[in-house]
């Protein structure tokens, strides 16, 4: 097991197309697309285990990510999607459990990230883009296989005798799900907690009227009703929708950074690695003025209209931080450009929200601010003359966990803030990052927003917008001393110290999930009842019981 563990990780890219799934079939038929998984066997990320029964790894869920982005980039005419399998009497067994019992630590935990991340991006199209899910279970159904069930609008069960629903982690692995399945059931699903208790800890699960009167699925169908009724209902959900009637959309293009050994640089973004110093810094370029201003222009430019291209950009420079650069603690962010420009952007994507394809990318640049909020890195913000922390690209700043502006008369410093900060892109809690920053005094958010024009230093200092300006004598020592501070620290405290504070205010399912489920579900994969030499995780699949050391913690 000590060996397994210390596996290496596998190569992980996170750029896929249709065209290029191994596990997943997309197809349309008007407002409707279809979903399917088939997982191959032996086409994990590893040869060390083999993807029975739709069991998937982070391969199979970095397609299904993709086939979500592209369905409501490419695809605006899709109003609903039904999830379902190909292969006969198995929906999805979840995630494989030879590849989490052969992962590090820190894999296990990435794993879990993106695939709750996804879950979540599935929910988002729900909610802000008219595009209503529908999962067709058409035989076992069970841990992340229902995880994913219950990210989706409605669940449809086949009722054959067999087929079944089950969180089956606890009883059989000694973990929990890991991607949301306790808190969905009992938040989003209403399950009452006693018969959660007992669906938790019953490894065969729950099957037919019965899992309809828990409200774990929503209807049950026999075989052969199943298609029909799957076909009619996906309809009704998709005559819902506020979506075009018609496309185009626009086309999701590789980004194809340059890759070195100590860098990658994209068009809009590039991510410097200083491995000796365990630091990274990640600098976002601003758009150069003249970008496109009306709906229709946007749509021409399609992904290469700036904030799309930019945070398409970010957002895969997070990735690689997470899955490939597990040593670097501390990320330097930068920005570089005309902070009017970036301002401009703002103003056209306000103007234009309701148009399909600019809704798309405001929720996109969202999507990616959370990805950045949740990425277990410390994030120090550095405001230097030539920077353009400004409106969206603020948010960068306020998504570290501090920020450094300079303070220096002889050199023009300034940031700003646009609508784009009032509303938008909140985080996981339901509230900007304004509002969160300024719990203790709500009044501040309307007086900072309402600010016509740019902040200096001293302004932004003592509007609480950044943490310090230092003169142009301290800087470069304060700023790297912080820096060489941060990465002497513990990685392990500073990870739970930083999920502690970046959420301050309302709890939600999804700070529950990555707060509370994960941090927990975290812990237990260390524990030796699920991965010591007896446990649960390390019993799996062999002859011999697990032995449980049955004191509580």
């Amino acid at each position: 097991m000590q060996a397994a563990t210390k596996a290496a990780m596998p190569a992980v890219s996170f750029d896929t197309a249709p065209d290029r799934y191994r596990h997943w079939k997309l197809t349309f038929d008007g407002p409707v697309a279809t979903l399917s998984m088939d997982v191959q066997e032996d086409a994990g990320l590893s040869p060390d285990y083999k993807l029975k029964l739709n069991s998937y790894d982070l391969g199979v869920d970095v397609e299904l990510a993709d086939a979500i982005q592209r369905i409501r980039f490419e695809h605006p005419e899709v109003h609903a999607v039904v999830v379902t399998s190909l292969k006969e009497r198995i929906f999805c067994a979840g995630a494989n459990i030879f590849m989490l019992r052969g992962s590090t630590h820190a894999w296990k935990v990435n794993f879990c990230k993106f695939t709750n991340e996804t879950r979540l991006a599935i929910e988002d199209a729900s909610e802000n883009s008219g595009i209503k899910f529908l999962a067709a279970l058409n035989g076992i159904c069970a841990g992340g296989g229902y995880e994913l069930a219950l990210a989706c609008d409605e669940i449809i069960l086949v009722d054959d005798g067999n087929s079944a629903v089950s969180l089956p982690e606890t009883p059989l692995l000694g973990v929990l799900p890991g991607t949301g399945g306790l808190t969905r059931v009992v938040d989003k699903r209403k399950v009452r907690r006693d018969l959660a208790d007992v669906f938790g800890t019953v490894a065969e699960g729950v099957k037919g009227k019965r899992a309809v009167d828990w409200r774990l699925v929503d209807a049950v169908y026999p075989t052969s009703q199943f298609k029909q009724r799957v076909a009619a209902r996906a309809q009704e959900l998709a005559a819902r929708s506020d979506r075009p009637a018609s496309g185009p959309g626009i086309t999701l293009t590789p980004l194809a950074p340059k890759i070195t050994d100590d860098a990658v640089t994209y068009s809009t973004v590039t991510l410097q690695i200083d491995r000796d110093k365990r630091v990274a810094t990640l600098t976002v370029i601003g758009p150069e003025p003249g970008q496109p201003s009306t709906a229709d222009a946007i749509h021409a430019a399609g992904d290469q209209f700036w904030p799309l291209r930019a945070f398409r950009e970010l957002d895969d420079a997070l990735l690689r931080l997470r899955i490939v650069e597990p040593l670097i603690g501390t990320v330097v962010v930068k920005t570089r450009g005309i902070a009017d420009a970036v301002l401009t952007v703002d103003e056209t994507l306000i103007a234009n929200q309701e148009h399909w394809l600019v809704r798309e990318i405001i929720h996109f640049m969202k999507r990616t601010l959370k990805r950045m909020d949740l990425t277990s890195r410390s994030f120090f913000a550095v405001i230097e003359p030539g920077s353009c922390f400004a409106g969206s690209l603020f948010e960068l700043a306020l998504a570290a966990d501090r920020s450094y502006m300079l303070d220096d008369p002889e050199q023009d410093n300034t940031l700003a803030l646009s609508a784009m900060n009032s509303g938008p892109l909140k985080m996981s809690n339901g509230l900007t990052r304004l509002m969160t920053r300024f719990l203790a005094n709500p009044e501040q958010v309307d007086k900072v927003l309402e600010r016509d024009g740019a902040f200096d230093p001293q302004e932004a200092l003592d509007a609480g917008l950044v943490s310090f300006a230092p003169d142009e004598l301290d800087w470069d020592d304060e700023v790297r001393l912080a820096v060489e501070s941060r990465a002497a620290l513990s990685p392990d405290a500073l990870t739970g110290m930083e999920a502690n504070l970046r959420f301050a205010g309302p709890e939600t399912m999804e700070t529950k999930i990555f707060g509370r489920l994960t941090a927990w579900q975290n812990w237990i994969f260390i524990r030796p009842n699920a991965v010591g030499e007896k446990g649960a995780l390390t019993a799996y699949g062999s002859q011999s019981r697990p032995e449980f050391d049955y004191n509580r913690t």
